[in-house]
């Protein structure tokens, strides 16, 4: 019984920070869309791709961290060296893109072309890689 207690208190918290994640994630696409599009974009339908996305991602990376814990790496081991990361992480950034196309509508009726949603999720990419960056030195 404590154990399903702490499973299920486990995916509250994880749903709980994904929210706050995709909240954050969403205000820097409606930003940029906001900015690019030159018409109005419904923040709510940003809010659903990026918790969506980020839901998707939080699975993922906890998929990475069972299956690298099986795995003997030392502490200095680069994060993005391993080539499951990499493809892990190509992955995570195709369908971010992928939802934000297909999710997100402009004003005007029309979907968000396929370059403003890789340009929020390059964007979102580049600002999460920065402090990996000087975590690997």
């Amino acid at each position: 019984m404590s154990s399903l207690l702490a499973i299920s208190s486990s995916l509250v918290y994880l749903i709980l920070a994904d929210s706050v994640v995709a909240l954050l994630l969403a205000l820097i696409c409606w930003g940029l869309l906001r900015w690019n599009t030159r018409c109005p974009v419904p923040f709510n339908r940003v809010y659903l791709a990026c918790l969506l996305w980020a839901l998707a991602a939080s699975a993922v990376t906890l998929g990475l961290i069972s299956l690298g814990g099986k795995q003997a790496v030392g502490p200095g081991h680069q994060l993005l060296a391993s080539g499951w990361i990499r493809v892990a992480v190509l992955l995570d950034m195709l369908l971010g893109v992928a939802l934000l196309w297909r999710l997100v509508p402009r004003g005007d009726g029309h979907r968000i072309t396929l370059g403003n949603a890789c340009l929020c999720v390059g964007v979102i990419a580049v600002l999460a890689l920065i402090p990996l960056a000087g975590f690997s030195r």
